[in-house]
């Protein structure tokens, strides 16, 4: 990004002179603002870009009689900057999603030897950090719980105790090993579980969870069907 407008900034001296004062007026602070946001976007969506050929394009923009290009061919070039910006983002997600496979199959089998730990027959592993007492919730209960969720590096990417308030789903409306290990706990118990991928968010990964993530939730149990 700091490249791009680099070059943008020295490829204009050529034709104008130096911009040596902020934006003063409304028409150059909204100038000022769409360069500014025309070079994010294009440094997002492309990369690397030839700066000086990016002013030349900004000066004709206005002027078709003075397109060094016509529209279908200027069509083409986006849209083959776009399959390959695509394949190469494909490329790099296929191989974060190798490279969490593999971390995650390590992880899990060295979780899987700690003293406390139990893995259940779908692969999902447990550890009771305090026992509750009472019924345990069937799949189609809803339940109220505080909890923490965690990948394996330690990041903590989602927390109801952060929060301070706890929270209400119902169990048939959560990742498998999440109603699984839930359905395992009394009211008032918590646990601890690590959650692996293929019980989790899979291949394709959500939000802050990268493809192929192994899970480590920390969970308590609060109540069963909580009154609303």
């Amino acid at each position: 990004m700091k490249t791009l407008l680099r070059g943008l900034v020295a490829a204009s001296l050529i034709a104008t002179p130096a911009f040596a004062n902020e934006p003063g007026s409304d028409l150059e602070k909204l100038s000022y603002s769409l360069g500014i946001i025309l070079g994010e976007r294009i440094q997002n969506d492309f990369g690397t870009l030839d700066p000086e050929f990016v002013l030349q394009g900004l000066m004709d923009s206005g002027n078709p009689d003075t397109w060094k290009m016509d529209r279908p061919a200027i069509n083409q070039a986006v849209q083959a900057a776009q399959a390959r910006a695509q394949q190469e983002q494909q490329a790099q997600m296929q191989a974060l999603a190798d490279n969490n496979l593999k971390a995650g199959e390590d992880f899990l089998a060295e979780n899987a030897s700690k003293d406390g730990v139990t893995v259940t027959a779908s692969g999902l592993q447990y550890r009771v950090l305090e026992s509750g007492s009472g019924e345990s919730p069937s799949v189609t209960d809803t339940v109220q719980v505080h909890y923490e969720g965690r990948l394996i590096t330690g990041e903590v990417f989602d927390s109801s105790l952060q929060r301070g308030e706890p929270v209400s789903f119902p169990l048939n409306g959560v990742i498998p090993g999440w109603s699984e290990g839930v359905q395992l706990m009394k009211p008032g118990a918590k646990y601890e579980f690590t959650i692996p991928a293929a019980l989790a968010y899979g291949e394709s990964g959500t939000g802050p969870i990268p493809p192929n993530s192994v899970l480590v939730f920390e969970v308590e149990l609060l109540a069963i069907n909580p009154e609303s």
